[in-house]
């Protein structure tokens, strides 16, 4: 395990080790709700099995934040709030809950990799951590992101 360090202290060590990286350090944030749920799933991308993500739109709406877009870099935090990745997502997609797929399902990575278990856990998750008070509904809008891991420490 490495000690923590900051997140411009985290850029310099990205920077030195992958050329053509911005000088301003992008977003960083942690998947999940919760610090368990955030190392879980930040375990599951050092380890390339967690490939894709999936954000509520109205959310997106609800928190006046942007968009994801492919090309945009992100930080990805720890439970603790420590950087330890940096992704790049490659691919995003609206699609409705109830239209989204087996392949993003797996992309994912979680639980046993289906289509079913995806919609138990992202139905549970939308109606108990929405920032948005729809909260959750079978054809709410769902951002599909895909990403690949650039770096880590």
């Amino acid at each position: 395990m490495h000690a923590p360090v900051s997140i411009p202290e985290f850029w310099i060590l990205c920077r030195s080790a992958v050329a053509g990286l911005p000088e301003q350090p992008p977003i960083a944030w942690p998947f999940g709700a919760t610090t368990e749920h955030a190392d879980e799933l930040l375990e599951l991308v050092l380890a390339g099995t967690k490939t894709g993500t999936a954000s509520s739109f109205w959310d997106y709406e609800a928190t006046d934040e942007p968009l994801p877009a492919a090309g945009d870099l992100s930080i990805i935090l720890d439970g603790a709030g420590d950087p330890r990745a940096v992704i790049e997502t490659t691919d995003v997609q609206t699609i409705p809950f109830d239209e989204v797929g087996a392949e993003h399902a797996h992309a994912e990575g979680e639980g046993d990799r289906t289509l079913e278990h995806w919609r138990q856990v992202h139905e549970r998750y939308w109606r108990e951590h929405s920032e948005n008070p729809r909260g959750f509904e079978p054809d709410m809008p769902v951002i599909c992101e895909r990403f690949r891991l650039v770096w880590s420490r």
